[in-house]
Protein backbone atom coordinates (compact mmCIF):
# COMPACT_ATOMS: atom_id res chain seq x y z
CA UNK A 1 0.00 0.00 0.00
CA UNK A 2 2.99 2.21 0.96
CA UNK A 3 4.48 1.55 -2.39
CA UNK A 4 1.31 2.66 -4.33
CA UNK A 5 0.53 6.06 -1.96
CA UNK A 6 4.26 7.13 -3.10
CA UNK A 7 3.96 6.24 -6.62
CA UNK A 8 0.78 8.31 -6.64
CA UNK A 9 2.37 11.02 -4.61
CA UNK A 10 4.88 11.23 -7.22
CA UNK A 11 2.57 10.94 -10.32
CA UNK A 12 0.19 13.62 -8.85
CA UNK A 13 2.52 16.34 -7.78
CA UNK A 14 5.70 15.99 -9.74
CA UNK A 15 4.57 19.75 -11.48
CA UNK A 16 3.77 21.31 -7.71
CA UNK A 17 6.27 20.06 -4.97
CA UNK A 18 10.26 19.92 -6.29
CA UNK A 19 11.99 16.77 -6.05
CA UNK A 20 13.59 16.99 -2.66
CA UNK A 21 9.85 17.49 -1.08
CA UNK A 22 8.74 14.69 -3.40
CA UNK A 23 11.42 12.33 -2.05
CA UNK A 24 10.60 13.44 1.11
CA UNK A 25 7.15 11.58 1.27
CA UNK A 26 8.57 8.19 0.15
CA UNK A 27 7.57 4.53 1.21
CA UNK A 28 8.77 4.54 4.45
CA UNK A 29 7.24 7.92 5.27
CA UNK A 30 4.08 6.42 4.04
CA UNK A 31 3.95 3.02 6.25
CA UNK A 32 4.96 5.15 9.41
CA UNK A 33 1.53 7.52 8.35
CA UNK A 34 -0.53 4.23 7.97
CA UNK A 35 0.41 3.00 10.76
CA UNK A 36 -0.87 6.01 12.87
CA UNK A 37 -3.88 6.36 10.59
CA UNK A 38 -4.81 2.41 9.33
CA UNK A 39 -8.44 3.08 11.47
CA UNK A 40 -9.50 6.17 9.21
CA UNK A 41 -8.49 4.13 5.94
CA UNK A 42 -10.30 2.89 3.33
CA UNK A 43 -8.50 0.74 0.13
CA UNK A 44 -9.66 0.47 -3.23
CA UNK A 45 -8.70 -3.44 -3.88
CA UNK A 46 -8.89 -5.25 -7.15
CA UNK A 47 -8.00 -9.13 -6.72
CA UNK A 48 -4.18 -8.35 -4.90
CA UNK A 49 -3.90 -5.25 -6.49
CA UNK A 50 -4.27 -1.93 -4.27
CA UNK A 51 -5.95 0.31 -6.62
CA UNK A 52 -5.95 3.19 -4.42
CA UNK A 53 -6.98 4.62 -0.83
CA UNK A 54 -8.43 7.37 1.30
CA UNK A 55 -7.80 8.93 4.76
CA UNK A 56 -10.98 10.55 6.13
CA UNK A 57 -10.93 12.45 10.47
CA UNK A 58 -13.48 14.14 11.72
CA UNK A 59 -15.19 14.31 8.36
CA UNK A 60 -12.05 16.15 6.39
CA UNK A 61 -10.61 14.00 3.39
CA UNK A 62 -6.86 13.83 4.59
CA UNK A 63 -5.49 11.41 1.61
CA UNK A 64 -7.77 10.24 -1.72
CA UNK A 65 -5.06 8.82 -4.27
CA UNK A 66 -5.60 6.22 -6.68
CA UNK A 67 -2.60 4.16 -8.41
CA UNK A 68 -1.57 6.05 -11.68
CA UNK A 69 -2.37 2.55 -13.74
CA UNK A 70 -6.07 2.92 -12.04
CA UNK A 71 -6.90 6.46 -12.84
CA UNK A 72 -9.71 6.99 -14.92
CA UNK A 73 -11.10 3.94 -13.93
CA UNK A 74 -13.50 5.07 -11.54
CA UNK A 75 -11.90 4.15 -8.25
CA UNK A 76 -11.23 7.70 -7.02
CA UNK A 77 -15.09 8.49 -7.44
CA UNK A 78 -15.79 5.13 -5.32
CA UNK A 79 -13.39 6.10 -2.65
CA UNK A 80 -14.90 9.80 -2.48
CA UNK A 81 -18.40 8.78 -2.65
CA UNK A 82 -17.39 6.27 0.44
CA UNK A 83 -15.84 9.06 2.32
CA UNK A 84 -19.04 11.36 1.39
CA UNK A 85 -21.33 8.26 3.28
CA UNK A 86 -18.77 8.48 6.20
CA UNK A 87 -19.35 12.01 6.58
CA UNK A 88 -16.84 13.50 4.99
CA UNK A 89 -17.79 16.92 3.93
CA UNK A 90 -14.15 19.46 3.84
CA UNK A 91 -10.91 18.29 1.59
CA UNK A 92 -8.04 20.41 0.92
CA UNK A 93 -5.47 20.73 -2.35
CA UNK A 94 -2.79 22.35 -3.64
CA UNK A 95 -4.35 25.23 -5.45
CA UNK A 96 -2.32 24.11 -8.64
CA UNK A 97 -3.23 20.70 -9.07
CA UNK A 98 -5.51 21.39 -12.01
CA UNK A 99 -6.85 17.51 -12.11
CA UNK A 100 -7.70 17.24 -8.78
CA UNK A 101 -9.58 19.94 -8.12
CA UNK A 102 -11.38 19.81 -11.89
CA UNK A 103 -12.47 16.12 -10.27
CA UNK A 104 -13.52 17.21 -7.12
CA UNK A 105 -15.94 19.84 -8.70
CA UNK A 106 -17.32 17.36 -11.74
CA UNK A 107 -18.00 15.07 -8.31
CA UNK A 108 -19.98 18.06 -6.74
CA UNK A 109 -17.69 19.70 -4.42
CA UNK A 110 -17.50 23.31 -4.38
CA UNK A 111 -14.45 25.72 -3.82
CA UNK A 112 -14.75 27.21 -0.07
CA UNK A 113 -11.44 28.74 0.79
CA UNK A 114 -7.83 29.49 -0.77
CA UNK A 115 -5.15 30.18 1.62
CA UNK A 116 -1.31 29.75 2.09
CA UNK A 117 0.13 27.44 4.97
CA UNK A 118 3.90 25.77 5.32
CA UNK A 119 4.04 22.22 3.85
CA UNK A 120 7.25 20.01 2.87
CA UNK A 121 9.30 23.11 4.42
CA UNK A 122 7.85 26.15 1.82
CA UNK A 123 4.64 28.36 2.41
CA UNK A 124 2.02 26.72 -0.48
CA UNK A 125 -0.95 27.56 -2.06
CA UNK A 126 -4.24 25.55 -1.25
CA UNK A 127 -8.13 25.43 -1.82
CA UNK A 128 -10.60 24.85 0.17
CA UNK A 129 -13.50 22.58 -0.81
CA UNK A 130 -16.64 22.07 0.95
CA UNK A 131 -19.17 18.88 -0.13
CA UNK A 132 -22.67 21.02 0.31
CA UNK A 133 -25.96 18.92 1.82
CA UNK A 134 -27.88 17.02 -0.39
CA UNK A 135 -31.34 18.48 -0.93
Amino acid sequence: MARVMARSYVAGFSDILEPEALAQRDVAFFETRFAESWPHMRIAVEGDAILGLSLVTNGHLDMLFVDPVSVGAGVGAALLRNAEARGCRTLECFRDNVAARAFYERQGWRLADRYEREFAGRVRAFVGYEKPPAP
